[in-house]
């Protein structure tokens, strides 16, 4: 059986005690911006806030691509989110390759080079990349400044989070 037919059958035992309140309109209070890695799922552990507190924007790297400022825009300003932290983690596979390489061995591996390039936004630095997240989603002229924004590192060995302060360019804006 796959993975996936094991998850659709427990979903319907999942489904038997399901309570329809949760079906209610969301009202996070923070925009949480994280890796897909799963090392970082159990937010409501790592950060003690329930699920429904929580409004998870999950992307490699955690890259603060388009895509995830316009949901940082519908969470701030649609949904209700009042803060925004931006979670890297140490040990990212996201650090193991620059989009180059990526980019290459795709081709070489599929004889295709159609997609070429693609950005993977890959980064070797995680406090760097931190700080660049940080500058990302500040500038967005409908973020508004009243909303926090801060930048954390997931340290995978510890469990312990790192608070990144943003560049003295990032605290006078």
């Amino acid at each position: 059986m796959s993975v996936i037919d094991k998850a659709l059958q427990a979903n319907l035992n999942y489904a038997k005690t399901y309570d329809p309140k949760l079906g209610g309109r969301p009202t996070p209070k923070i925009a949480v911006v994280t890796c897909m890695d799963p090392r970082l799922s159990d937010l409501p552990g790592i950060l003690g806030l329930t699920h429904a507190d929580i409004d998870v924007i999950r992307t490699g790297g955690p890259a603060v691509t388009e895509d995830v400022l316009g949901e940082l825009v519908v969470s701030t300003r649609v949904i209700g989110s009042r803060e925004i932290m931006l979670l890297n983690h140490t040990g990212c596979g996201f650090t193991t390759f620059t989009d180059e390489e990526l980019n290459a061995k795709l081709i070489a591996s599929t004889n295709d080079s159609s997609p070429a390039p693609m950005r993977f936004f890959s980064y070797k630095d995680p406090d760097q990349n931190t700080r660049e997240q940080i500058e990302k989603v500040r500038s967005h002229p409908w973020i508004s400044k009243d909303v926090p924004v801060r930048g954390f590192v997931f340290d995978v060995e510890t469990g312990l989070l790192k608070e990144i302060q943003p560049t003295a360019k990032q605290t006078s804006s």
